[in-house]
């Protein structure tokens, strides 16, 4: 008998006013009293804290990432909240050092303000710390790009003892600490390598899916940046492309004030397939009001038109909405059979959905635990919205549920920040330096000083 599902968490729209609970953001998992919440106001205190912590220590920042990252499990663990640490540390011409728990869009307003941008582009929600989306694998689009993590240059680690730790490319354990979990320490600085400020101007059009498994890869090969929302009941594609914008589309941009600027043509496509959805996403989620967050997020798919600006501008425009979201990373070259498989599985079993099915790729990374590490990856994203009463769409679920498990034969590995059923994945296999990353960690936290049950569960168990 096929092993059944883990169940996804019921979410708490409304959390008693006394409660005595830190929740994650969705407030669909509690990850533990308040009173184990500590708040360093500096390095020097935060350094204190983890040197003289009895118990376990995990680091908690927006809390977008599901619950079991976060959560403590022991009667004396603390979970440090380091959001003082925050802002603009030093800049030379080609790097910016930013304390650790800095928001992105804080991150991003400042290097705009400088007339600098990262090298990489950014993912869809910019209010997790910069450490938290470093240390989940947070990722954009593009094939000459990969994750936050691979724009370090230099990162500063505290260690379970207190100590302070500087790592940069080339140190023998720096690809572990690129993107670890929290499982080797708190990271209190991000140096991170910049480049001159660009504008792009980001085409956008509705396709015709039947020949999505090829056109997948021109639009990426074609283009610095590209994304996909796939529709397969109505076998529809929305594609954005960008390219680096053109002298006039570049000149009318700053006459704007450097706000995006739209073209005057506007493409009602998908207006009728956005309906169909929007229907659907209503039977889901009961929410009454008109313009809930969830619906918000499938209307800007109506009446679309070409946009000019910088890249933060064009592709960190998400809506944050509470949802179960997984994310799959498959090697690019096997993207085109993952979506003919979808198109055959789809037509056969017409699943319930109520989101279209998102495409983001992105060139090889070099962190050892990043879904991207030593390949160019395409990502399948999914999503459930929740209900208004904090449930679920069991058939959104079902799809979901049906998706990962076929991707999970093509090599696919999970974003770290969102959910994902454990037991379909074979880490040793899937990552070459899962057995060096368990030896790194060992060696930097003996005692375990960084682990919950989560950690423990993927770290201290030999998998074969």
């Amino acid at each position: 008998m096929e092993r059944q599902r883990i169940h996804y968490p019921h979410r708490y729209p409304q959390l008693p006013a006394r409660d005595e609970q830190i929740w994650n953001w969705a407030q669909n998992e509690a990850l533990g009293a308040k009173a184990a919440l500590r708040r360093p106001e500096n390095e020097t205190q935060l350094r204190e804290m983890v040197a003289q912590a009895a118990g376990r220590v995990r680091i908690v920042g927006t809390r977008l990432s599901a619950g079991d990252l976060l959560r403590l499990d022991q009667p004396g663990d603390i979970l440090l909240d380091p959001s003082a640490l925050s802002g603009l540390l030093r800049v030379t011409d080609q790097t910016a050092t930013f304390a650790a728990a800095t928001p992105l869009h804080d991150v991003f307003r400042i290097l705009t303000g400088m007339g600098r941008m990262l090298p990489c582009s950014p993912g869809v929600i910019d209010l997790q710390t910069l450490a938290g989306a470093i240390a989940t694998g947070t990722h954009g689009q593009g094939l000459d790009q990969s994750s936050l993590a691979d724009e370090i240059v230099r990162l500063r680690l505290i260690l379970a003892n207190g100590e302070a730790v500087d790592m940069q490319p080339g140190d023998p354990v720096f690809g572990a600490a690129q993107l670890s979990l929290g499982a080797l320490g708190v990271v209190s600085e991000i140096t991170l390598r910049t480049q001159p400020l660009r504008t792009y101007t980001c085409q956008k059009s509705a396709r015709n899916a039947d020949n999505l498994s090829t056109a997948l890869y021109e639009w990426n090969h074609g283009f610095p940046f590209s994304k996909a929302w796939w529709f397969p009941a109505e076998k529809q594609v929305h594609v954005w492309c960008a390219k680096e914008a053109d002298d006039d589309e570049a000149r009318r941009y700053r006459e704007n004030g450097r706000q995006p600027l739209s073209r005057s043509h506007r493409n009602d496509s998908l207006n009728d397939t956005v309906d169909r959805l929007l229907g659907h996403m209503r039977h889901d989620t009961q929410i009454k009001e008109r313009e809930g967050k969830p619906y918000q997020t499938v209307n800007r798919f109506k009446d679309f038109a070409d946009v000019t600006g910088d890249i933060n501008q064009l592709f960190c425009r998400g809506i944050a909405t509470p949802q179960i979201n997984i994310e799959i990373g498959v090697p690019l070259e096997s993207a085109g059979d993952v979506i003919t498989d979808l198109t055959r599985w789809h037509a056969e079993s017409r699943p319930h959905m109520h989101y279209p099915i998102i495409l983001r790729c992105t060139g090889p990374s070099a962190a050892w635990l990043s879904p991207a590490q030593g390949r160019a990856t395409c990502f399948f994203g999914f999503v459930v919205y929740y209900a208004q009463d904090g449930s679920l769409s069991p058939e959104g679920v079902n799809f979901i549920n049906a998706a990962e498990k076929r991707l999970a034969r093509y090599g696919g590995r999970p974003h770290w920040g969102k959910y994902y059923d454990r037991d379909l994945y074979r880490w040793p296999q899937l990552y070459p330096y899962w057995a060096r990353f368990r030896e790194v960690r060992a060696a930097l936290d003996p005692a375990g000083k960084f682990t919950n049950r989560l950690i423990s569960e993927l770290f201290d168990q030999q998998q074969t």
